[in-house]
Order: C-alpha cells, then structure tokens, then sequence
C-alpha cells in the first residue's frame, strides 16, 4: 500500500492538476468513482495507474469487475495519500492516471458529421465539462476546442464531463478559422451563439441541417473576426427577467434544439 503522501511518485500524480506536467507527461488525472467507472468502461486501454483505499475498492464492487474484466490492476493507498494527489478536497477514494488521448481534427470531418461543436475561448472549466457533457447527451458527433480554450484534461473539466469525456472525440490545436473550414468544406451550416444575432425562433427550422455549432467566451461571447466567419449568428430570447443565460445553458438549449430538428424527420437521412 501507498502510505507516504511526499513520496516522489505521489508527488508525480498530484502535478497533473497541473496544466505544464499534463503538456510534458501527456498524462491527466481521474477522480472518483464515476470517472474511474467511465474510464474503465469506454477506455481502459488509456489507463496506466489506477488507486484507490481498500474501504473504496470494497464499496464499489462494480469497479473491481471492469477492472478485472479490463486487465487494470488496482494498488492500494492510504486517505492522506489520495487527499494528496487529488484536486478536490473531498476525494472519493479512487484515483486514476491516464493517457491524453485528443482526436483529430481531420478524423473527425472524415466521418460525415451532422452535429458539430466548436468552442473558442470557452475559459471555465464547468462550463467546457457541462458542454462535453451536453455534446455527448445530444448525440453530437464531435467537440472542438479552438483558441484558448480550458484545456479538456483539466481536473474540473474532467469531473464536469461525468464521463462524457470518453463518449465523443474531442479535438484540441486548432484555430476557429480553420475549423469554421473544415466544417463548411463537409456541408455543415456553421452557427454562432451571439447575443446580437438573430431571433432563434425565427431560424429553427434550418437547424434540422447539418451543423456546427460555435461557443465563444463566457464575458465577452465572439469577437467580430469571430462572427465574421459564421453562417448564421442566433440569440435564444428570454421571455423573463433573468439577465442572461449561463454559457453552458444555453448551449445545451442550442444542441437540444438541433438534435430535435435532426430527428423530426426534416433532416438529412
């Protein structure tokens, strides 16, 4: 069992909440049961350490299965050692190291995609892992982080996600001009979330099209060379009082509002 919180190799694990020991070792961390759960279910072959206190590898009898099921083998280790090497302050006892294993986006656009989403600057890490986790709910068929955009391997990102991380391919290294591209190259309408664009309600019914979606900065939303190069910019109205809609909010209404249009039967088959 590991029981030495300052021991180098805990010391290693901790780091990766970390964005510059994620870029040098292409590795990030996992934490809890769900996202351990998820990895062991959709990716085990990105795992290379897994841990977890014996009261937590006893309580989740599932975990031990996929484990078993997947070739990972577990190591024990100590509650002071997991507090050590997590990033929330209440870990849940398990703890996992794996391989950062982003798409490209060249895949991607290879594979005839109808849904598309494309964040640039999104800058907080609850609201990327909610759009991830959106995306995935959707049925979209990719996420694109473009600009500087949070890192996906961010622990807060990660735990946002609750899995959805390994669900989809999610691209990274690319610039939104690019994007934008790729995306009108394969036949997608490219569509920005903006305050200042066009009443939603009017437009649904384009949305039943193939489409790629763009999200930009929670203060400042997309720049104009931004929106420059965008199809369609659409408002969602507020029928009450509220200010304005978080950012992830109001993607998840954006892709709800497409999936349902792509499913209506108004869609391309």
């Amino acid at each position: 069992m590991l029981e030495n919180p300052r021991s180098p190799r805990v010391r290693a694990v901790a780091k990766l909440t970390k964005r510059a020991a994620r870029q040098e070792t292409g590795l990030y961390l996992l934490e809890g049961p769900q996202a351990a759960r998820e990895a062991l279910t959709w990716r085990p072959d990105t795992l290379v350490a897994l841990y977890a206190t014996p009261s937590a590898w006893e309580k989740h009898q599932d975990i031990r299965e996929a484990a078993s099921d997947a070739g990972v083998e577990a190591e024990f280790a100590s509650e002071a050692v997991i507090e050590a090497m997590a990033d929330t302050v209440t870990p849940q006892g398990i703890i996992a190291v794996a391989r950062q294993v982003p798409t490209s986006v060249r895949d991607i656009f290879a594979d005839d995609p109808k849904l598309i989403v494309i964040c640039e600057e999104v800058r907080d890490p609850g609201n990327l892992g909610t759009i991830i986790r959106a995306a995935d709910a959707v049925g979209a068929d990719a996420v694109i982080l473009t600009g500087r955009t949070v890192d996906p391997f961010n622990p807060k990102v990660v735990r946002a996600t609750t899995g959805s991380l390994f669900h989809l391919p999610v691209a990274v290294g690319i610039e939104l001009a690019d994007a934008a591209g790729r995306a009108r190259s394969a036949g997608l309408r490219i569509v920005a979330a903006d305050v200042g664009g066009e009443d939603f309600v009017d437009h649904r019914g384009t949305l039943a099209e193939p489409t790629a979606w763009v999200f930009g900065n929670e203060a400042r939303g997309l720049d104009d060379d931004a929106l420059a190069l965008v199809d369609l910019s659409l408002r969602l109205p507020i029928y009450g009082r509220a200010e304005s809609l978080n950012l992830a909010t109001a993607a998840s209404v954006c892709l709800y509002e497409s999936a349902f249009a792509q499913r209506a039967g108004n869609g391309p088959e």
